[in-house]
C-alpha cells in the first residue's frame, strides 16, 4: 500500500507532489489536545448530531474561492453548532495556511483538526492543532511510526481511509479515530456506499468519521442511521457554501 504506484487523478498527484516539497517546522510541538471523543460525547448528550464543520476557501473539486475572514468563519460554525473544525493548511490548492489554524484555535473552544497532506514525520511540526489528519494511502508503510509521532507530540490522530486494505493498515497502527472518505481520490467520485461497506468492520471502540459526500439532512441521517454507524461527520462545501452558521445548524440537528 504506497502512493507511488497508485492511480491518481491528476489533481491529487499535483497535491502530493507539492506537498513533499514542504518543509516541517522549526522546532518539535508538543501539544495540550482538547479530547474530541468528550466533544462528540458531548454533542450527543445534546441530542445534537456530531459535526466537524470544515474552513476550506477552495479545493480542486469545488468553483471559485471563499475569501471570508477564517476566524470569522470558525466562529459562525462554532455558533452553528460544530463539535469540531476542519482547517485546510495546504496552501497551493485549498487556499490554506498554518496562520489560518493557529488564529482559529486561539479563537474557539472546540476541537481543531489539522487538514493537509502530510507525509514525513517532522512536517506535524508545522503547527499546533488538536487532532491532525493522516491519511493512509499516501504514507503507505510509514503510517504506524507517523501515528505513535503524532501521539507523542500530543495530537489525536484521524486516520483517513477509502479501501477494506487502508482500514486493516489503520487498526494494525493502533487507530482510535477514523475516517472513512466516500471519495475515491483516484476519481475523484464520491460514494456514499463506501462508508456503508467499511463502517461494520471497524471495532466499536473505534471513533468512526464519515468523510465526503454530505450535503442534504437525507444524507446525515443515512450516515448515522444505525446500519452506517458514523460518530461524526465531517462536512465542508455543503457548509461552506452559503450563511456558514444556518448551514451547519441545519445539519447538526438532522436527527
Amino acid at each position: 500500500m504506497n502512493a507511488s504506484g497508485d492511480k491518481l487523478a491528476p489533481e491529487v498527484r499535483s497535491i502530493l507532489d507539492a506537498a513533499r516539497e514542504r518543509p516541517g517546522g522549526d522546532a518539535r510541538v508538543s501539544v495540550e489536545a482538547r479530547s474530541f471523543p468528550d466533544a462528540v460525547s458531548a454533542t450527543e448528550a445534546d441530542g445534537r448530531v456530531p459535526l466537524i464543520a470544515e474552513v476550506k476557501p477552495t479545493s480542486p473539486t469545488t468553483d471559485g474561492v471563499r475569501e471570508d475572514d477564517p476566524v470569522e468563519l470558525a466562529r459562525e460554525m462554532v455558533a452553528g453548532g460544530a463539535t469540531a473544525l476542519s482547517v485546510l493548511t495546504e496552501p497551493e490548492h485549498f487556499g490554506g495556511s498554518t496562520e489560518s489554524l493557529s488564529r482559529i484555535r486561539e479563537a474557539v473552544d472546540v476541537p481543531v483538526l489539522r487538514k493537509d497532506f502530510i507525509l514525513r514525520e517532522e512536517q506535524l511540526d508545522a503547527v499546533e492543532s488538536d487532532l491532525v489528519l493522516l491519511i493512509a494511502r499516501f504514507v503507505g508503510d510509514d503510517l504506524p511510526d507517523l501515528v505513535a509521532a503524532a501521539r507523542d507530540r500530543g495530537f489525536q490522530p484521524l486516520i483517513e481511509v477509502h479501501t477494506r486494505e487502508e482500514l486493516t493498515a489503520a487498526l494494525a497502527a493502533g487507530a482510535d479515530i477514523v475516517g472513512i472518505n466516500n471519495r475515491d481520490l483516484g476519481k475523484l467520485e464520491v460514494d456514499l456506499g463506501t462508508f456503508e461497506k467499511l463502517a461494520p468492520e471497524v471495532p466499536d471502540d473505534v471513533l468512526l468519521v464519515a468523510e465526503s459526500g454530505v450535503h442534504t439532512t437525507e444524507d446525515v441521517q443515512r450516515m448515522r442511521m444505525r446500519e452506517a454507524g458514523a460518530d461524526a461527520l465531517l462536512v465542508g462545501t455543503a457548509i461552506m457554501d452559503g450563511n456558514v452558521r444556518q448551514n451547519t445548524r441545519r445539519l447538526t440537528t438532522s436527527t
